[in-house]
């Protein structure tokens, strides 16, 4: 079980993860790099503007574990205790709890479209290394289903968010050692009683009876993917985009992509990996261009003004491209600084990198923004992310 994780969380993953990085062929522009534009901050929307309010939304559900020591380990029996210490941690972070605390976020907000980050679906299955090394998954047995599960508490009692658009991202599967048991697995498995098979994916939620109407609903994954040697096996860290087309209560039609650019780029790379996924965003006929004015939210892994120089990047790129801020002056949204997510205190949202932007700032102004899930509930924080709401004027 094997993922990016956001990057902003510090230097200490990047650090660890730097060696594995791998050569990559690069085509950004040094002018995507250039200077910043200004940012937006507060309610710009002067109230004589005709258009219709759209609400949107961005949240990161988070996986569930720290996949760091799976990622490092350098032997079979380490890697596959650190499978088991991963599938262990996903169990007591709790997504059916947490859960209920993101759908009450949502409901609150009532945003007509939702884009979500790493919902995850873990499954198991038998103790195999094939897998690993290039055979069919066969860990087919659903244990939890974040996408489902987070539907189960919006629509219950009536339907009242629907998804519209979702892309199958890494999917990686490997043994696992998940009861801490020595010696009990197949002997091509020391200590594995089972497969753990993570699926990562991006989804578009459109609310059901808000007047939102949707349109050629589609996603994609990005050329420029970290790849890591996993155990000498080259896993590739395939991340991509979600996009819909959409008018809210007869306003005007606009494009809606949601993304989560790479986390785990080490510093020394430049550009990014998640800079030049950024570029491909808004590279000519990319997922964020088109006649329609464009509203691009998700998780960035990117900041101007709260990460440090080389963790902004990917958000200079969108700059450059002529996108600006359509969310709150200050949004914290990022991130606790333990997977825990029973500890740690809303001073540890310290910097962004969840974003709310816009191609068409003459025609997308921001009315309200706020930031949501900075306060635990029924004993879990909702994400170790916060997340973004944003209304805006489209007209």
């Amino acid at each position: 079980m094997a993922t990016g994780h956001p990057a902003s969380r510090g230097t200490g993953i990047r650090r660890h993860l730097a060696k594995f990085a791998v050569p990559v062929l690069v085509g950004v522009l040094v002018a995507h790099l250039g200077p910043s534009t200004a940012r937006a901050s507060g309610n710009d929307d002067q109230g004589k503007h005709t258009g219709q309010v759209a609400r949107v939304m961005t949240r990161n559900l988070f996986l569930g574990a720290d996949l760091a020591p799976a990622l490092s380990a350098t032997s079979l029996n380490a890697f596959v205790d650190a499978n088991g210490a991963v599938l262990r941690q996903t169990t007591a972070t709790n997504f059916p709890t947490r859960a209920k605390g993101l759908a009450a976020e949502i409901l609150e907000k009532e945003p007509d479209l939702v884009g979500l980050q790493e919902v995850a679906l873990w499954r198991t299955g038998p103790a195999s290394v094939n897998p690993l090394f290039g055979g069919p998954k066969t860990a087919t047995t659903v244990r939890y289903d974040f996408l489902q599960i987070l539907l189960s508490h919006l629509n219950a009692g009536k339907e009242r968010y629907r998804p519209v658009a979702i892309q199958e991202e890494f999917d990686f599967e490997a043994p696992a050692n998940e009861n801490g048991v020595r010696g009990d697995g197949p002997a091509a498995t020391p200590d594995a009683e089972l497969n753990g098979r993570l699926t990562m994916r991006d989804v578009i939620l459109a609310r059901v009876d808000g007047g939102v109407h949707t349109y050629s609903p589609s996603g994609g994954t990005f050329q420029h993917l970290l790849t890591l040697p996993i155990l000498g096996v080259p896993v590739t860290v395939t991340r991509g985009w979600t996009q819909v087309d959409a008018k809210v209560r007869g306003g005007d039609r606009f494009r809606f992509v949601n993304t989560h650019l790479e986390a785990f780029d080490p510093r020394t790379l430049h550009p990014s990996i998640r800079a030049l996924q950024a570029g491909e965003l808004v590279a000519p006929g990319g997922p964020a261009t088109g006649d329609l004015p464009v509203v691009l939210l998700g998780d960035f892994n990117s900041d101007d003004d709260t990460v440090v120089p080389d963790d902004q990047q990917a958000y200079r790129v969108l700059l450059g491209a002529g996108f600006v801020e359509r969310s709150t002056a200050d949004p914290l949204s990022c991130c606790l600084h333990s997977y825990d997510l029973t500890t740690g205190t809303a001073a540890e949202f310290d910097h962004q990198v969840d974003h709310v932007m816009t191609d068409s700032p003459r025609t997308v102004r921001l009315v309200e923004s706020s930031v949501t899930g900075r306060t635990k509930q029924n004993g879990y924080w909702d994400s170790d992310h916060a997340g973004v709401f944003s209304a805006l004027r489209i007209g």
